[in-house]
């Protein structure tokens, strides 16, 4: 008579928990890629304890060599007003968001702002935190 065993192990794996797992870090590597800005320069913001939020239309960057950059796009000095006015375009709420070297003088920023007071866009100057 033959003696056979009962109990059968099963030797099934089963990938529900590794697949769940591959979810959750598709959606958080999403949402985090949607918060970063690849239009932003690296340049040295100064340092400010207030947070303001704003549609961002268009950004405008100075480095610390006065180049002009409009949505990480480099643009002479003498065209600077007509890119940003083409960069807006049609936009309902225009807004302009200034990142500006702490390095670099305040006339070059003041050249941006007074842009963006003659065609009434509103302005953002892009600040770091504390």
């Amino acid at each position: 008579m033959a003696i056979g065993s009962r109990n059968k192990v099963s030797v099934s794996f089963s990938m529900s928990s590794m697949t769940d797992i591959v979810f959750l870090l598709l959606i958080f590597f999403i949402i985090v890629s949607t918060m970063v800005s690849p239009n932003a320069l690296k340049v040295l913001l100064p340092k400010s304890a207030a947070k303001t939020t704003s549609p961002q239309t268009v950004s405008v960057s100075i480095s610390p060599d006065i180049q002009y950059y409009i949505n990480g796009n480099l643009i002479s000095t003498e065209s600077l007003e007509s890119g940003i006015i083409n960069a807006v375009g049609q936009a309902e709420k225009p807004g302009i968001v200034l990142h500006c070297d702490q390095t670099v003088a305040l006339e070059h920023a003041v050249k941006i702002m007074d842009i963006a007071n003659r065609n009434k866009y509103e302005l953002v100057l892009a600040t770091r935190a504390k």
